[in-house]
């Protein structure tokens, strides 16, 4: 049996346990139904590990998401003047912003998403949860 631990960046992105990068941290795999995007077990299937690690835990994915967004947003500034080029003169800046607003709000389901999920792996390291630890 492999004992390899599993790689961060891949785990992440695939919404996996920061404790044990194997149980899906969403019941849906998929944004869609909007509804029932951030629906989550309360431990991992794998692992046992708490997902809400205390009461109001993922509050703070607000500010992890506005920054997601911002970033997106200079992010498509690079991109768009790179390829069409900006200017006020030509409205140019105006073709830019509103390109960039539907970007973010058509990926905004994603980016919440994995802004839940960067909170949690900041607070929770690979292998070191409660279950895990007791288990040693």
């Amino acid at each position: 049996m492999s004992t390899q631990k599993p790689a961060l960046v891949p785990s992440m992105l695939k919404g996996k346990c920061p404790n044990c990068r194997k149980g899906n941290m969403y019941t849906n795999k998929s944004v869609f139904p909007l509804g029932k995007m951030m629906d989550m077990p309360e431990r991992c299937p794998v692992c046992g590990q708490k997902y809400e690690l205390e009461v109001g835990f993922y509050y703070g994915t607000g500010y992890v998401s506005y920054a997601l967004s911002v970033g997106l947003f200079f992010f498509n500034l690079v991109w768009y003047w790179l390829i069409f080029g900006l200017s006020y003169q030509d409205y140019s800046i105006f073709y830019y912003l509103i390109t960039s607003i539907i970007i973010v709000i058509v990926l905004q389901p994603w980016l919440m998403r994995f802004s839940r999920v960067l909170y949690l792996y900041m607070f929770v390291k690979y292998g070191k949860g409660a279950t895990l630890k007791t288990e040693e």
